[in-house]
């Protein structure tokens, strides 16, 4: 029997199904700084939206935080302990676990409160949102986290800027309390390989995983590599035409290979190019062209789709995950009263 969660709640039908909150936001003394991740992004991102007068706070759905039960349907006790200083036989031990994975050394030197509320619950909060995200999916067709996507974290192991394993969790969530749901696609486009959920569904022949990324950069895990249904590696300085070309041509391939319930698409901007961590080199216009292709794919196949925002390391992201966003309304693949089978039909 599921567990009781606050995350599967009924909205409006009048509310975009487009989750946020101004908590994912990441922002304490500077110190965000020192990654390269802009930490503020999904709200600026929510900016851009509302100043082009697509949404309100009233029009979209508040995340609510993932607490600890809900982890629990994929976390293993012993690591959400290990992010909790007062399980840990050290302050050193807590706190080196948690820099690790946020990759923010200097929160070796905070206190454990601020790192849970100033680090942790944000990304809980955005793991909530992920989970909610998966629900209205399959309600309405199609739903945007503006965060999520922490694709390197898995049951048992964060990293990369990753403590909760989102993905997976929604899965989880769905297979265990949305009649009809037993199979999903993951489509990863992030530029780094989704280890975490590629680890958690090894051996589960129920999810279907594409992943394209850079074949050069963190974190080459191999063992996890082998969950990949549908490895696409691509190399340094890649441009648009080739990604475009090899993304459209997967994701029709992975859609027409099985028939899933629901795709999960990790929308990660870290291939624009500049990005310090990328290395590739796709322009604003072709990310924008990217996304377009995967919901368009997914209309065609009429599977709903729920799209994270994941890794990007640009100041100018938050703009273009803007921009694919207004973008996919203007070309009627999003909507708040968008149905499968009329957007199927356009």
């Amino acid at each position: 029997m599921p567990h009781k969660t606050e995350l599967y709640q009924n909205f409006p039908s009048a509310c975009w199904p487009i989750v946020y909150s101004p908590d994912y936001n990441i922002t304490f003394m500077g110190l965000e700084k020192l990654h390269p991740f802009d930490s503020g992004k999904w709200g600026k991102v929510i900016n851009f939206l509302k100043e082009a007068n697509l949404v309100t706070d009233d029009s979209i759905v508040r995340a609510q935080e993932a607490r600890e039960d809900d982890l629990l349907v994929v976390h293993t006790r012993q690591y959400l302990n290990r992010l909790k200083k007062h399980i840990l036989e050290s302050f050193e031990e807590w706190s080196f676990v948690v820099a690790t994975i946020t990759e923010i050394p200097p929160v070796l030197f905070l206190p454990n409160f601020l790192v849970q509320r100033k680090v942790l619950r944000p990304l809980r909060i955005q793991t909530g949102g992920t989970i909610m995200a998966g629900k209205l999916a399959i309600e309405r067709g199609w739903a945007i986290n503006i965060g999520g996507g922490f694709h390197h974290c898995s049951g048992d192991r964060g990293g990369g800027f990753c403590a909760y394993a989102d993905i997976t969790l929604t899965i989880k969530f769905l297979f265990e309390r949305m009649e009809g749901v037993s199979r999903a696609t993951i489509i990863d486009l992030d530029a780094h390989q989704g280890n975490g959920h590629e680890r958690d569904f090894m051996d589960d022949k129920r999810v279907y995983i594409m992943d394209v990324y850079n074949r050069y950069i963190y974190p080459g895990d191999g063992f996890a590599k082998r969950a990949i249904s549908r490895k696409v590696e691509l190399e340094w300085g890649t441009e648009d035409a080739e990604y475009l070309q090899k993304v459209k041509a997967h994701v029709e391939a992975a859609l027409d290979e099985v028939k899933s319930d629901i795709i999960i698409y990790n929308a990660g901007t870290d291939i624009l190019y500049g990005d310090p961590l990328g290395g590739l080199a796709i322009s604003p216009q072709g990310i924008i062209e990217r996304d377009e292709i995967v919901f368009r794919a997914a209309w065609k196949h009429q599977i709903p789709i729920l799209m994270v925002t994941s890794g990007g390391y640009m100041k100018r992201t938050a703009r273009i995950i803007a921009d694919s966003i207004l973008n996919l309304y203007h070309v009627g693949l999003i909507d708040t009263d968008l149905a499968i089978e009329e957007a199927g039909s356009t």
